[in-house]
């Protein structure tokens, strides 16, 4: 059973910094497209940035580009990182990790592309 599982939100003010972790288990995601995606209040799921299965390319929503990285633990290819920096008040949503089998090795940036999604965390930036 693939379970994604996120952890590192909360309260943060604005020009802030905090990482995302995404702990995946009953699968090694070296194969596997992952991203992050976004939710705020009354609005739909956002994709924020996504990295492809060989982990040699990202790509960002523009929104968020120049200030959010995404990475992966190497070495256990079990861990997806984001770590967001300089954060706004309207970087205000919850977070999803999502997991794609894919065997295209390029970014996935649709939700529907999905198959594997953590719970959500929430992240909350203050002005």
């Amino acid at each position: 059973q693939v379970q994604l599982v996120e952890s590192g939100g909360g309260p943060v003010q604005a020009g802030g910094s905090l990482r995302l972790s995404c702990a995946v288990s009953g699968r090694t995601f070296s194969s596997d497209a992952m991203g992050w995606f976004r939710q705020a209040p009354g609005k739909e799921r956002e994709f924020v940035g996504g990295i492809n299965r060989s982990g040699d390319s990202t790509y960002y929503a523009d929104s968020v580009k120049g200030r959010f990285t995404i990475s992966r633990d190497v070495a256990k290819t079990t861990t997806l990182y984001l770590q967001m920096n300089s954060l706004k008040p309207e970087d205000t949503a919850v977070y999803y990790c999502a997991l794609a089998v894919t065997s295209a090795n390029s970014v996935r940036t649709f939700p529907r592309e999905y198959d594997y999604w953590g719970q959500g965390i929430q992240v909350t930036v203050s002005s």
